[in-house]
């Protein structure tokens, strides 16, 4: 277990960074005495302090229930395989309220609008503090925010978010001109209507830049119900950290490779695994023989803070490491925050945050660092070449956006690697028609050692094939090992056809159609609403040039929903791309605003991109027929 790295033991178990950090921190609260496993007598004093006062022999029994090679502990591979198997939600429910009751975490349940399950969910005070202070660092001017900012208190973060205002800036603070600013209401003094529009805008355009909002709609932020506001904060947040930590943004990320390795095994990393390869590799370049595996116990002392900040700062900043010098390490700590302070970068983390090894906000504030000081030496004049290949299509943007909203596991950061082993793609194939795969022939991790898999996850990749074949997919040419070796075209032919299904079959659900509704369908219903709302544009097809001015979008948008465009909004006749490209963000925002989950870029209209514009108009269509 020790020799796994965070991203092996995710793919062992099935789980995802943020969850393995979560059980770490779990983990380390359980273990009193820091010998790393739990003892009955620590999960006694644990239970007694929260009220519990167990037997002694129920607390031997909960220790035996977990673990496996019976020496009368509990490891933290135990802990781990326990908490991802949930095979006794019991335990698992006595661990959650047995750390919130410890960690003085506010225990939250609550059912969303769009779920009948409660559900259990701790609030983190030091994330609200981290999120606030982000927040009015980053918007302060912003005069659209002017009566909401600067918040004092985490507590105001949950009510700042029920007009939408915020929460849509803060998505395009996070990936620029995702929401047409034309298209939020704006003002102090929205009625309810308004302030749903605006949620409904913002939860749309989350979902197109990759996060999961499934059990989140516009009345829970319009409560502010305080554990779905703080996650949806930390995806969206989390996005544009992440947003360009990659070879296509900063292709001194190649020196990170280590002998043997090639730029592929830079794709297969997920961006917390690379950062901390960022952070040891500044630490080799400094001189420094520390180096961190984690974001939380390895980062306690502010060591390797304190030399990594000095390596990377301009030389004109001055700093050095006399912070070491002092023994605290709380003391310590906001020294070192001091230096950040001094290029930029005091954000997410307090000087608390540093010594109790907060792995969430301690990985953010190395991300934010790394953002603004890579200090990594780009290639060399004909040495990043072979980086080119790597860089990210709009096509593979999407389509990767589209898979993350609805919830994958794992979370997809690179196309070709991480859709490899057949998993995702399997996954998506039983969200498109449910109870479709037979899980029982489906090879899971962890994989054998001999070979890394490989023979299995190509027979996943041929059962793929084979549910495309079922499905009727054109899938001439392309076979297991295509998909498993990352051929480009091929690979995105499945994707294409996998979220062409998934769009279709809402609209057969929905029109209650006794089979999938053909292109031929989608464009006679848009003409007929079009029509019906006395609007002169039509569509012919989904390559009709005549689509690049956006025009046939908002006609259609506004006949779903009668006095959604302000045309004036909208320019007329355009005679250039630049002019195009306005209209199509507008329309692609309105669309969302009014409930449509369009993932299609405005680029897509504007170059009529067939596939993506086909997605644009079947999903108005759904929009439509759900409000009929």
């Amino acid at each position: 277990m020790a020799d796994l790295s965070d991203d092996e033991l995710c793919e062992k178990y099935g789980i995802t960074l943020d969850t393995l950090d979560e059980i770490k921190t779990q983990f380390q609260e359980f273990d009193l005495d820091g010998n790393g496993s739990i003892t009955t007598k620590e999960l006694g004093t644990v239970f007694k302090n929260i009220g519990m006062d167990l037997p002694q022999y129920k607390v031997r029994d909960l220790v035996a229930s977990i673990d496996r090679d019976k020496n009368g502990m509990i490891e933290i591979n135990e802990f781990i395989e326990m908490y991802s198997d949930m095979k006794s939600k019991e335990i698992a429910q006595t661990f959650r309220q047995a750390i919130t009751k410890r960690e003085g975490i506010e225990a939250k349940g609550g059912t969303s609008y769009a779920s009948v399950e409660g559900t259990t969910h701790s609030l983190s005070e030091e994330e609200q503090v981290a999120f606030v202070d982000y927040i009015n660092s980053n918007m302060a001017d912003d005069p659209d925010l002017k009566d909401k900012l600067p918040m004092k208190h985490g507590k105001e973060l949950f009510k700042s978010v029920g007009d939408g205002i915020m929460l849509c800036k803060l998505i395009n603070l996070s990936q620029p001109d995702t929401i047409d600013e034309r298209a939020i209401n704006k003002g102090s003094k929205l009625n309810l209507y308004l302030k749903h529009e605006n949620l409904t805008l913002a939860l749309n355009s989350a979902r197109a830049i990759g996060c999961n909002i499934v059990n989140i709609g516009p009345d829970d932020l319009m409560r502010g119900t305080e554990h779905l506001v703080l996650g949806l904060m930390w995806q969206i947040i989390r996005v544009g950290l992440f947003a360009k930590i990659d070879l296509q943004h900063n292709p001194g990320l190649f020196r990170l490779l280590e002998e043997g390795e090639d730029p592929d095994q830079l794709l297969k990393m997920a961006p917390e695994d690379l950062l901390m390869r960022w952070v040891n590799y500044q630490m080799e370049q400094a001189g420094h023989p520390r180096r961190i595996h984690n974001f939380s116990s390895d980062i306690k002392d502010s060591e390797v803070y304190i030399h990594l900040l000095k390596q990377i700062a301009p030389d004109s900043v001055g700093l050095d490491t006399s912070a070491m010098q002092e023994s605290d390490h709380l003391t310590r700590a906001e020294l070192m925050l001091d230096n950040a302070d001094k290029i930029g970068c005091r954000q997410f983390v307090q000087a608390t945050d540093v010594v109790s090894g907060h792995s969430k906000l301690n990985m953010a504030f190395v991300a934010n660092l790394f953002n603004m000081y890579p200090a990594l030496k780009p290639p060399d004049e004909g040495e990043g070449d072979e980086f080119e290949r790597y860089e990210e299509t709009r096509e593979e943007k999407t389509f990767r956006n589209w898979m993350n909203s609805l919830g994958v596991n794992p979370y997809v950061q690179y196309l070709y690697t991480d859709l490899c082993n057949g998993l995702v793609i399997l996954q998506l194939y039983d969200m498109v028609k449910p109870n479709f795969v037979e899980w029982s022939r489906v090879t899971k991790p962890p994989w054998p050692k001999l070979g890394g898999g490989k023979m299995q996850k190509i027979e996943n990749c041929n059962y793929c094939v084979e549910l495309g074949q079922k499905m009727r997919f054109s899938l001439v040419g392309i076979g297991g090992n295509d998909i498993h070796d990352g051929v480009e075209t091929l690979t995105l032919a499945v994707v294409w056809q996998l979220m062409r299904a998934y769009t279709l079959r809402i609209l057969q659900q929905l029109s209650g159609a006794d089979k999938p509704l053909s292109d031929d369908k989608v464009i006679e219903w848009c003409n007929t609403k079009l029509k019906n709302a006395k609007k002169t544009s039509s569509i012919r097809s989904f390559q009709d040039h005549s689509i690049s001015d956006s025009r046939a979008v908002v006609d259609l948008i506004d006949s779903i929903q009668s006095g959604a465009i302000t045309y004036k909004n909208f320019r007329e006749n355009p005679t250039n791309d630049t002019e195009k490209l306005l209209n199509a963000k507008y329309a692609i925002s309105m669309a969302r605003k009014i409930g449509a989950p369009v993932y299609a870029l405005p680029e897509d209209l504007v170059e009529v991109k067939p596939k993506m514009v086909m997605t644009v108009f079947a999903c108005l269509m759904a929009r439509g027929l759900s409000k009929k």
